[in-house]
């Protein structure tokens, strides 16, 4: 499976970005997919993860709750971040990633696949 990113880039505190993810060799839809963010001095944090748009499988971060929310196109086969109310604490590299399972992603487990990375920089 290959994941590429896009839609990163420089917003205000306050702002919104919205960041895609295009999936391309996954032979089925009930994939696990999402973002994890990394900072260079902090530990990675799993942003959000979905399986469908039922918010029953979807997992979003205590972090960005209420202002990050997550879709999934499975025609386009491409997911969507829609960033609000930026913070500058939303700085950091976001990377699109598969993970086994919504607990795996949970937990904070390693990734089975992720793509190169978009740069969100929030400026106050």
């Amino acid at each position: 499976v290959q994941l590429q990113a896009s839609g990163g880039g420089l917003a205000q505190s306050g702002g919104s970005l919205t960041l895609s993810c295009a999936v391309s060799g996954a032979t089925q839809d009930d994939y696990v997919i999402g973002w994890f963010r990394q900072w260079p001095d902090r530990e990675r944090e799993e942003v959000t993860c979905i399986i469908n748009n039922d918010d029953r499988y979807k997992y979003i971060a205590e972090s960005v709750r209420g202002r990050f929310t997550t879709s999934k196109n499975d025609d386009e086969k491409t997911i969507h971040l829609l960033m609000n109310s930026l913070e500058r604490e939303d700085t950091a590299k976001y990377y699109c990633a598969i993970w086994s399972s919504l607990l795996s992603c949970r937990r904070g487990d390693r990734p089975l696949s992720w793509g190169q990375g978009t740069l969100v920089t929030v400026s106050s």
